[in-house]
This record gives structure tokens, sequence and C-alpha cells, in this order.
């Protein structure tokens, strides 16, 4: 089968489209034939090592798995002797990260519980570009922000793809959302069903004296201190994306400036669950969620897509379209 491959650490040039051995399901294992992935800020992360952790995780001096992507979207070609959710020709969508990843291929052999059933409604694109960002956006709002209807809630960084996911969940909880990007992703902010829209490049939502209760960081950068001033006397401050440097103060300063009963800086860490896939499912054939898809490239353009993901100004998601 044909698959994007890295043997080193680097910039995208690394990625080289080769044929390598197609998987065979274990027992506990599906196969899937892979219609559409979509790329991640952890595939870039992976990719060039740029926290240290990936290094120690991941391997030291080149990565012990070759291949990237987490989101998936195809159908079940076979399945293991053990596997009962799911059957040959099933159409199936889910994050198989915890693998790790191989999704930038023809074929994917991965644990049935990293699945669900594609909605039906959904394009195969369109299914790969929900399951790490829509759940890293339901875990942080609903676990770790433990939102509740008609609270003050503003996403920061709307535009990307955890963003536009969070903006869409909190309104579905019956949050009052603020969503802050630049300036032309306000209408596109607004249409995904933002209360109010700030622009950041005419205004500091960290100075402008209003507070939140629960504020969702998913990329864009502002002091912890800064953040802790924009909520509410017992809001939640939660990192679930953006810079190496944001993310460590997160976690690492976070719980040293939280203040015990009253403002909390948190961090998340997205872990797959079939269970909060299943939820997504559901608002997805709701009609209260939908994917934003900014563009498009063929798995040999892989580098290419990781290149715009990598420049920060992906509006949504970047899908991959895979071609067997």
């Amino acid at each position: 089968m044909k698959a994007i491959v890295y043997t080193k650490y680097g910039p995208p040039d690394v990625l080289q489209l080769q044929e390598v051995k197609k998987p065979a399901p274990n027992e506990d294992q599906v196969l899937v034939k892979i219609q559409a992935a979509s790329v991640n800020a952890a595939d870039w992360h992976l990719l060039t090592a740029d926290i240290f952790l990936v290094r120690l995780m991941m391997g030291l001096f080149k990565p012990k798995y070759p291949i990237l992507g987490a989101d998936i979207a195809g159908r079940v070609e076979a399945i293991g002797k053990n596997v009962r959710q799911f059957r040959p020709g099933d159409e199936v969508f889910g994050d198989i990260f915890g693998g790790v990843a191989g999704g930038f291929a023809e074929y994917a052999a991965v644990p049935e519980k990293t699945l669900a059933l594609k909605p039906a409604d959904l394009s195969f694109e369109q299914a790969a570009a929900v399951p790490l960002a829509a759940v890293t956006a339901l875990q942080g709002l609903r676990d770790k922000g433990q939102i509740q209807p008609g609270q003050k809630v503003l996403i920061n960084g709307a535009s990307g793809g955890v963003g536009t996911f969070a903006v869409q969940i909190a309104k579905a909880f019956g949050a009052e959302v603020t969503a802050v990007c630049s300036t032309r992703n306000v209408e596109m902010a607004r249409s995904l069903g933002a209360d109010h829209v700030i622009d950041y490049t005419q205004e500091n939502f960290t100075e402008n004296g209003r507070q939140y209760d629960l504020i969702l960081a998913a990329n864009g950068y502002h002091p912890l201190a800064a953040y802790k001033r924009a909520l509410a006397p017992q809001g939640v401050y939660v990192m679930c994306g953006g810079a190496p440097k944001q993310m460590f103060e997160a976690l690492i300063l976070g719980p040293l400036m939280s203040n015990k009963g009253g403002k909390r800086l948190v961090s998340l860490s997205a872990k797959a669950n079939q269970q909060d896939l299943l939820a997504i499912k559901e608002l997805l054939e709701a009609g209260k969620v939908a994917p934003v898809i900014d563009k498009r490239y063929p798995l040999p353009e892989t580098p290419e897509a990781l290149r715009y993901l990598g420049a920060g100004h992906a509006r949504g998601k970047v899908v991959i379209t895979i071609v067997a």
C-alpha cells in the first residue's frame, strides 16, 4: 500500500510517499481502507519534535512510528475474530492516535474501540475532520471546564480545528459564547453560532474588563496572569492547544496560580474515547455541530498540507483525500 513515511524528525520535507506492507488485523483489530484523513497539531509536533517530550516518548533520535495521521474515515475491509461492533463494509471514523497514528496511508489496522460508525449524512472527508479536534473541544469544555448552561464562555483560537468545534459545542451546552479570532475569520465565527466575536487584531480581550466563567484556549498566546484576569471569581481557564511555551506555562504554572475555591488554570491532554466520539456523533446527526474544512490535499501532497497547518493560519480543518 502507499503511505506517507518519515524516518527522521524535521520539516515536512522529510515526509516521503512510499510503498509499505499492508497491515493485517489481529484478533482485536479492524482493518480500515482509508478514504480520508485530516492533519492536526499533534502531527506537526510529532513530525518536528518541537516539544522535546516528543523525543522522550516517540524516539530520542528518530521516530518509532513512521506514519503520522490520527484522524481517519473509511470502510471496514476485514475484522479480527474478537471484533463485535463492526463488520466488513461498514463506514467508520475515528482517532487512531493511540497506535501511534498511521492514518496517512491507504490502510490501517486499529482497535475497534477507536472507531464509530460514520454519520450517514457526512462525507468521508467531513468525517475525517472530526475526531481528535471535536473530542478535544468536548473534553476541554465538559470535563475540565465543567461547562453549564448560561455561562459566559470564551474560545481563544476560535477559527482553528479545535476552536471551530468548541464554539459549536459550547452553544450546544447552552452557553453564551464569545469567539476570538482574526479579522478574516469574524464572519465565519458568527456563522458557527458565536454570540460575540472579538477581532484580536483590534482588541485584547484580557484587557477590556470583561470576565468569563470559562476560557478555552485552543490557540493564541497570552500570559497566564492575563487569562486569570479575564476569569470570573470562580472561572476556569483550560489550555488545550497552542505554542509549546503556552503548553508548558499552563502545565507547570497553572496549578501554582490557581486559587483554592476560586479561579482555576488547568491544561488538557485529550485522550481518544469511543464514548466521547459517539457523543460527538450525536451532535453531528442532530445538526448542532458541523466540521469546517479549509483545504483538501491528495495523499502525495501531505507534506504541503502539514506545511500549511504549521504556518498557523488554517481555518477549521485540513483534510487528506486518499485514493487507493
